[in-house]
């Protein structure tokens, strides 16, 4: 009778535990889903291949209308126009470049307005990342319309690029207006500059309030990319996954809010395979040189020597393409650190972006560079006068903790390393070695 009713009572506890087990993988599946942030179905219907924008029959009216004699003002703006819409849907610079071509045309026949078509050429080298270039054409749009808030933004963003931010601050006084569309944004980059991300954000979301009110779809476009963009900065991973998802409903071809995605994926979801598939959606129909140090990113993550030099192989022959000039200059430089056998075209290449655009950011990669070449006081000397309480971006912080531990300064990097770690989700889970390593 004993031996029977023990022989029960094991079979009962065996049971209970099963139970017990089952329940709680299902618990811990539950949470491991709560933890996920991406969803495909979420977006699966924008990776659709899609044929990317590079005609329209409005581009071709205009287009059909210039001449090797045209004086025709509405057909070179509207070509640059189109061709400016062509770049950001396919990547291809050379749209960018006949944007640049047509615009330089306007300025050439314009005798009316001609601030107008200034600024348009300004903004067209701002994007090409012709940053001096851009500041003559400002201020010869200045020079015709001193008090037009339109020219004052445009010369704020172009010393905002150039890191003469005394006189962008300055020039910022001039327009300032609370409840304008175009200060706010500005006022929200300014406090990014100066490491205020709670600003930042407040900022960001009164243009987005400004933006939905008023259903501007080219505004709409603009906050909600950004702001997605702020919220990962600031660990709100989930509110960031939103917004790129609110950019593609309005513009289901949006690269770059579809690139944000597959950042999630990789570096807080920790699905690589998601985050490629993404990728490779995009470069189907938009092709830049920074989609490939993604793949790279995700390769060496993942251990994968060919396909990380595939994907730099991809990279480096995209970026060379002369037409891009400096634009790829800073992912050039980090590349080139990485090899024992560029440093030294890290250096040289690192001092021409700094002549291009001295900024805090532009001199931590001139200081990385020197380090990679044995330089390491010279780099704890740039560091000291050019970066440090002038940038707070994860990426600076960590060259900095690079070079204090060259220069055997462990407190230093003791404090940076936490505030680094912090940044996890910002800088990804290959940097994140490198972290743990200071």
């Amino acid at each position: 009778m004993y031996p029977i009713i023990t022989t029960m009572k094991t079979n009962l506890l065996l049971l209970l535990s099963f139970f017990l087990i089952i329940s709680c993988k299902d618990s811990t599946s539950e949470k491991e889903k709560e933890k996920k942030i991406t969803n495909s179905e979420d977006y699966n219907n924008f990776l659709a291949i899609q044929k990317a924008r590079s005609t329209s029959p409005y581009f071709e009216l205009w287009n059909s209308k210039i001449t090797s004699d045209s004086v025709e003002l509405p057909s070179f703006t509207a070509v640059a126009g189109q061709y400016n819409m062509f770049f950001e849907s396919t990547g291809d610079i050379a749209y960018l470049k006949k944007a640049e071509q047509a615009l330089e045309k306007a300025v050439e026949v314009a005798n009316l307005d001609k601030e107008k078509y200034y600024r348009s050429l300004s903004r067209n080298y701002i994007s090409q990342h012709r940053f001096k270039e851009a500041l003559v054409y400002a201020d010869s749009a200045a020079e015709l319309s001193k008090n037009i808030p339109a020219t004052q933004h445009l010369l704020f963003d172009v010393h905002m690029e150039l890191g003469n931010y005394s006189k962008a601050d300055s020039i910022k006084k001039l327009f300032a207006d609370p409840e304008d569309f175009n200060y706010i944004i500005r006022a929200s980059k300014w406090n990014d500059y100066k490491g205020k991300l709670d600003m930042t954000i407040m900022f960001m979301e009164r243009a987005k309030e400004k933006a939905e009110a008023s259903k501007n779809r080219g505004q709409l476009l603009w906050v909600y990319s950004n702001i997605a963009d702020y919220y990962g900065h600031d660990g709100r991973i989930k509110d960031s996954y939103e917004h790129y998802l609110k950019t593609l409903e309005i513009d289901s071809s949006n690269a770059y809010a579809k690139k944000g995605i597959a950042w999630i994926a990789f570096s807080k979801d920790n699905n690589s395979a998601e985050a490629e598939r993404i990728l490779d959606s995009v470069l189907t129909g938009h092709v830049s040189p920074d989609y490939y140090l993604l793949k790279a990113e995700i390769a060496e993550f993942e251990n994968d020597k060919k396909a990380k030099k595939t994907a730099m192989a991809s990279f480096w022959e995209l970026a060379n393409n002369p037409a891009y000039g400096n634009m790829y200059n800073t992912y050039k430089i980090e590349a080139l650190v990485e090899d024992p056998a560029t440093k030294k075209e890290a250096l040289a290449l690192a001092e021409k972006e700094i002549s291009n655009r001295a900024t805090p950011e532009t001199y931590q990669l001139l200081a990385l560079a020197n380090l990679v070449n044995g330089n390491k006081e010279k780099a704890l000397e740039i560091i000291n006068a050019h970066v440090v309480d002038k940038t707070f971006e994860p990426t600076a912080l960590l060259t900095m903790a690079k070079i204090y531990k060259a220069n055997m300064m462990p407190d230093m990097v003791k404090d940076l390393k936490n505030e680094l770690i912090e940044a996890s989700y910002e800088m990804g889970p290959v940097k994140l070695k490198e972290i743990h390593a200071l």
